[in-house]
């Protein structure tokens, strides 16, 4: 009896991942809309940087010192700090969302006195879909929890491919349980169809990192 109970128990927790993506998917195509912004310091937490280490992130990544990097939605800028101390006073950084909101409490974290030596960030209000940079002007584009937001997927990663050096990275990093959360053959699919070559696959079912690279 006992043994049974552990059985069930054991199926319970294996089936939970795949019901919550199934349903999550479901709401998600009835319903299209970024992160909310009052979840912004969520996003931005303690919490969120245990279960996603920024160094972590930006190892798989690719990020590396001198970079032009673009936070493509950068929500509250989670990541954006940190992102921006690994390229260094030669690299740059810009973080663009779609929420003026999400911008303006990534500005109120860059006027803290911890941010202060923070200088190769800029902020920029816009969408995935007119990108406003030159084309083959930047090293690497790093999206976080974002790509499965986009209901256009595709015009999305084109205009990402569009603004990339050749050769540059795009680093799409997903995290279980974001309600948009994709498997990993999904967001390799995605990318592949856009043209891009991939580069490596990190991290396992939870917390994934797929960097693509422009050919």
């Amino acid at each position: 009896m006992a043994m049974k109970i552990v059985l069930i128990v054991i199926l319970v927790i294996l089936a939970f991942p795949i019901l919550w993506v199934t349903l999550a998917k479901i709401v998600r195509k009835l319903v299209h809309f970024p992160a909310p912004a009052f979840i912004g310091r969520l996003l931005d937490s303690g919490y969120r940087r245990r279960i996603q280490p920024p160094a972590q992130l930006i190892e798989r990544s690719g990020i590396k010192k001198g970079m032009h990097v673009l936070d493509l939605g950068c929500g509250s800028g989670a990541f954006t700090t940190f992102i921006a101390r690994a390229v260094g006073e030669k690299g740059r950084v810009y973080a663009l969302d779609i929420q003026a909101d999400m911008l303006k409490q990534l500005e109120n974290k860059l006027s803290k006195p911890e941010n202060k030596d923070i200088q190769n960030i800029k902020l920029i209000e816009g969408n995935a879909y007119e990108l406003p940079f030159d084309k083959g002007s930047l090293d690497l584009v790093n999206m976080v929890t974002v790509l499965q937001e986009i209901p256009d997927r595709n015009k999305a990663l084109q205009e990402v491919k569009r603004v990339l050096k050749p050769g540059g990275f795009l680093a799409v990093t997903e995290l279980f349980p974001d309600p948009d959360y994709p498997w990993k053959s999904t967001t390799i699919k995605l990318g592949e169809e856009a043209g891009f070559v991939v580069d490596a696959v990190s991290g396992n079912f939870f917390n994934y990192t797929v960097r693509f690279r422009k050919p």
